[in-house]
């Protein structure tokens, strides 16, 4: 092992002590030495074709192919958005730490994926007859995300990555573009077709690609489907194989839509049992009672989800908010049971839960 599992825990979890005050003793900072063996599990798959479950629509027999051929850039990790999610990781870990271990590894593993022919056969997939709710919406704001990411990159080879990525980048986005107007009413699931983490990922790219009406839109789908929300019952809070939180998922997209006094306002009334004392225990880390389930195993996912959640509804109230105590009391309790169970998890876990992992580490959602 590059590192202990202890060691690694310590330094993601106290990758947001500076915005708890912690003092310089207590602070512990992630480096490329303890990010590494999060990148080896993004490595050790992004290209790894089998086990593969695909959501996958036969027009002919001619469609009758491994995911290698149908999807040559996004074909490892179990699934497409995991393999998608699982780039933005490795592009994520390299951007901010340059020297990592295993640095050109990650860069020889995302030149191999993201070339010209490999992005123009997704594109081809995409838009064949019979697709247009294929990965939407998890798996179309991730590859934006992904875009984002390798547009804010100061490197040779993000820019060449990003200009391939662009023919993906932007059907993606034009099939969002589609059907938000559509969306008559908001998915509020724990899983993939939740519409509110989605909807805070593609506005996030929509602002690092400057698409100001991509942002507009974002915003006019928020209010129409969460301006009205009254009481959330947090208590019914996760379902057995949630990674995403509905209530939390909705105050992390509102944050971003809203001006700070009006969100004060909206979280009162749509999430009232957010207590004003610190030592309040109001919501449980999640227990995974079998990770070698990738179902039961979402909420080792869940607990990650939910820390960065409730890291970004603090970060959008004023510093006197009485909520401020128990959010991050709840937001640290959450990170550390996530964190812990990254390195241990088998593969149905481990495909996915490093991206979840450096996303809350780096506070991607938060600091772009």
């Amino acid at each position: 092992m590059l590192c202990t599992l202890a060691m690694v825990g310590a330094a993601l979890f106290a990758q947001g002590d500076a915005s708890r005050g912690a003092s310089k003793e207590e602070r512990l900072e992630l480096d490329a030495r303890t990010v590494a063996p999060y990148a080896r599990l993004a490595l050790g798959c992004v290209h790894k074709e089998y086990p593969n479950k695909i959501a996958h629509v036969l027009n002919s027999k001619d469609d009758v192919a491994p995911p290698s051929k149908l999807t040559p850039a996004f074909h490892g990790c179990f699934d497409w958005h995991s393999a998608v999610h699982g780039h933005w990781m490795l592009a994520r870990v390299l951007r901010t730490w340059p020297m990592v271990e295993g640095a050109s590894e990650i860069r020889a593993a995302l030149g191999r994926s993201l070339s010209n022919a490999n992005i123009a056969a997704e594109v081809a997939y995409l838009s064949a007859p019979g697709r247009a709710t294929f990965e939407r919406p998890y798996g179309l704001a991730w590859l934006l995300q992904l875009a984002a990411e390798l547009r804010q990159w100061d490197d040779p080879d993000a820019r060449a990555w990003s200009a391939a990525l662009e023919p993906l980048e932007s059907a993606c986005a034009l099939r969002l573009r589609e059907w938000l107007p559509k969306l008559s009413h908001p998915i509020r699931t724990g899983e993939h077709s939740q519409s509110a983490f989605a909807l805070g990922l593609a506005r996030d790219w929509a602002v690092v690609a400057g698409d100001k009406d991509f942002v507009a839109l974002v915003d006019d789908r928020a209010r129409a489907h969460h301006m009205g929300d009254r009481a959330w019952p947090l208590r019914f809070e996760p379902s057995g194989q949630d990674f995403l939180s509905p209530g939390l998922a909705v105050a992390d997209l509102m944050r971003r839509v809203l001006p700070q006094d009006e969100y004060a306002a909206w979280l009162r009334q749509a999430l009232p049992d957010i207590p004003r004392e610190a030592e309040t225990a109001w919501l449980d880390p999640a227990i995974v009672t079998d990770k070698a389930d990738g179902k039961l195993a979402h909420l080792d996912g869940l607990n990650l989800s939910r820390a960065w959640m409730l890291e970004g509804v603090a970060a959008a109230l004023a510093k006197d908010d009485p909520r401020l105590p128990a959010l991050r009391r709840a937001a640290r309790e959450h990170r550390a049971a996530g964190l812990a169970a990254v390195l241990e998890a088998p593969y149905e876990g481990s495909h996915w839960l490093g991206s979840f992992a450096i996303y809350l580490a780096t506070r991607r959602g938060l600091a772009q």
